[in-house]
């Protein structure tokens, strides 16, 4: 597994209105060592444009790390969506019910999905718009439901996840999740998504990441998770055994942690135990998926 993957890049996603995104940045470590260094383009990514690298740009052999929820739950009630004759089997075909439905919203946006008003009631949107059916009675946790790899984030990790059902606060990543499965759909299985898909021999392969994982195995807590300035990242980087980044001064959170993760994905993807974590079974694997660095 150590010299499985040539390259490490983490995606910090954003699920906001609008075309492009300030909050979307995308950072490369090379196996050979070196700085992690950001994607740089004229102008701030879109989520379009994510989608034409992974498929156009991305180097070979790469472990792709996208920072958003690639399912929703579906163990703490048997269904994603209990109660709702169309709710999916499995992730890839709600990825594909959620694509279908927002089909015609602009900047692969999910707005017609969570508007749906079959798919708005399991949902807590703005306004005081809160489903009939988002505080479910076999939902694990009064703060909404979670997949099991979010119950493992708090456990084993001592992460604050939020429900992705929860469409609202800053904090919440309900919206950038729907939006990644979006991607994750278009992608057309032409680069597998673990551990939805298995893990190839060899090629390409893309991973749900939490970035505050990585801040936390630097020695940063849940709640400081956050580097706004260049030496807070490099000592960070030096857990991981990686050269500082050039500059110094304020950076932004988003780059920083695409910096801090591609660096922590270098350092951990060898560890046979984050692909094979306690709780991940064939079934979960299926349809909730799971985040890697839960072990």
């Amino acid at each position: 597994m150590s010299r499985r993957f040539r390259h490490f890049a983490a995606i910090d996603w954003s699920g906001a209105a609008g075309e492009r995104q300030k909050g979307i940045a995308v950072a490369l470590a090379d196996a050979e060592g070196g700085a992690p260094a950001l994607v740089r383009q004229e102008k701030a990514w879109s989520r379009q444009d994510v989608l034409d690298w992974l498929l156009g740009d991305l180097p070979e052999d790469t472990l792709v790390g996208m920072d958003l929820g690639i399912a929703l739950p579906f163990a703490d009630c048997g269904a994603f969506f209990p109660g709702w004759e169309e709710s999916p089997p499995d992730a890839k075909s709600l990825w594909r019910l959620i694509d279908e439905i927002s089909r015609d919203d602009p900047h692969l946006s999910a707005t017609s999905f969570v508007d749906h008003a079959q798919a708005s009631r399991y949902f807590r949107r703005h306004g005081g718009r809160e489903g009939a059916a988002y505080h479910h009675p076999a939902a694990s946790h009064r703060r909404g439901r979670f997949r099991l790899a979010e119950e493992a984030q708090a456990d084993r990790k001592q992460c604050k996840p939020y429900s992705n059902f929860n469409l609202v606060g800053a904090a919440q990543v309900g919206k950038s999740s729907l939006t990644g499965m979006r991607v994750l759909h278009r992608l057309a299985g032409r680069i597998p998504v673990w551990p939805v898909d298995p893990l190839p021999a060899k090629g390409s392969v893309i991973v749900e990441i939490y970035t505050a994982i990585a801040a936390i195995d630097a020695g940063r807590s849940a709640q400081r998770s956050k580097i706004r300035s260049v030496e807070e990242l490099n000592r960070a980087l030096t857990v991981f055994a990686s050269p500082p980044v050039s500059g110094s001064g304020a950076i932004d959170d988003h780059s920083a942690d695409a910096l801090l993760t591609a660096a922590w994905l270098r350092a951990n993807a060898h560890r046979r135990e984050l692909w094979s974590p306690e709780g991940l079974t064939e079934a979960i694997a299926r349809t909730e998926g799971w985040t890697f660095g839960v072990a």
